[in-house]
């Protein structure tokens, strides 16, 4: 059982999570890097003399919200970059979600 925040409730054993479950969720975090960085790269495109100067912290906070947008955006994307890969990956998995050690 787990508390509000997902955070397993004390005395609670962790949940078993498969290999393909773990690919899945980093593909999907390696497609939230590659969306930061997209943002960050059409935020410089973009000027930024206006009237008003940026506030302290404006850019501290713009580069926080792009970077949780894209995470965001990543985890719930089920045709991106993230699910192409976890494809070509889990086709190396075993079928029985057991790790071979080699």
């Amino acid at each position: 059982m787990s508390g509000p925040s997902g955070i397993p409730a004390p005395g609670s054993a962790p949940l078993p999570v498969s290999d393909r479950a773990k690919v899945r969720v980093l593909a999907h975090q390696l497609e939230g890097v590659f969306l930061n960085q997209l943002f960050q790269a059409m935020r410089q495109s973009v000027p930024q003399d206006g009237v008003i100067a940026a506030a302290p912290g404006q850019e501290m906070f713009t580069q926080l919200f792009d970077e949780r947008i894209a995470n965001e955006a990543a985890s719930r994307m089920r045709n991106g970059i993230g699910e192409a890969l976890y494809r070509q990956l889990a086709a190396k998995l075993p079928a029985d979600g057991t790790t071979e050690v080699k």
